[in-house]
């Protein structure tokens, strides 16, 4: 009898609480879904503003070697990517371009590039086309807060198939001042000492990139807007564990040192 009561009293709360959860889980459920879709509209956003940084030699007849990812910015004829991917001199002996690779698939279009602007420090480099292709909204110079939700998009292992571009997505990890650190006096040179007496803010990510990530666009998945340029990655065991076992810690460069590089060639971004 006594039981009996207990369960007649706790019954209407107990279906109460499996409707609230119920209730939770679908909730759960929707926004799980609607960020999914989120997702899935913003990378075919951004995928046709990404391009494959290449060198062309046609004098050799062969495909150009992709270098790293680039994509494209302001009027549509401009394209932003890393330093390192186009610091190398061009055979002077030769026939010789840094190419953007546009388009999808085994056949991309070829687009000559010219160098505008570098800037070495901070690992960018802006160049032109002459074709417009479809520009990315750049966001503000203010940093972004950690635990922000963010995703970029290029040519991890290059483009061996032709160009395919993946999509990889993390969190701001942190924002820290861009140190390299030396394992002893030898290794430390000028350009390190400056970045120790005036170290710049770069963004660390819990996302995995790979050498051919170079020059991506860092997006805010809330906003679709480029807030950085990938850089580099953490590697602890030489280069090439940065394919076999990567850290998954990647860096990029926030987009506030790429619009002080194209003012000083009068481009607004």
């Amino acid at each position: 009898m006594y039981k009996r009561s207990l369960n007649s009293i706790y019954k209407p709360y107990l279906f109460l609480l499996a409707v609230l959860v119920v209730l939770f889980s679908s909730k759960l459920s929707a926004q799980d879904t609607q960020a999914k879709t989120n997702l899935v509209d913003s990378i075919k956003l951004v995928k046709p503003s990404i391009v494959g940084i290449a060198r062309y030699t046609p004098i050799d007849a062969k495909a150009p070697v992709i270098l790293g990812t680039g994509f494209v910015v302001a009027d549509g004829k401009h394209i932003v990517t890393n330093y390192h991917v186009v610091s190398k001199e061009l055979d002077s002996k030769k026939v010789q371009h840094y190419v953007a690779l546009s388009g999808k698939g085994a056949n991309p279009k070829i687009h000559i590039m010219t160098i505008k602007a570098v800037d070495p420090v901070h690992d960018l480099a802006l160049l032109s086309i002459e074709k417009s292709l479809p520009a990315l909204a750049l966001a503000g110079d203010e940093l972004i807060d950690d635990g922000t939700s963010v995703f970029f998009t290029g040519f991890p292992i290059g483009a061996v198939l032709g160009l395919y571009p993946a999509t990889h997505t993390g969190i701001i990890a942190a924002t820290t001042p861009d140190i390299n650190p030396a394992k002893n006096a030898s290794e430390l040179t000028v350009q390190m000492l400056n970045r120790l007496q005036k170290p710049f803010y770069i963004y660390q990510l819990d996302a995995t990139a790979y050498p051919g990530n170079s020059g991506s666009p860092l997006v805010n998945q809330d906003t679709n807007e480029v807030i950085a340029v990938i850089n580099k990655v953490f590697v602890s065991e030489g280069k090439e564990s940065a394919l076999t076992n990567p850290s998954g810690i990647t860096y990029a460069i926030p987009i506030r040192e790429l619009r002080k590089l194209a003012k000083t060639v009068d481009i607004t971004l």
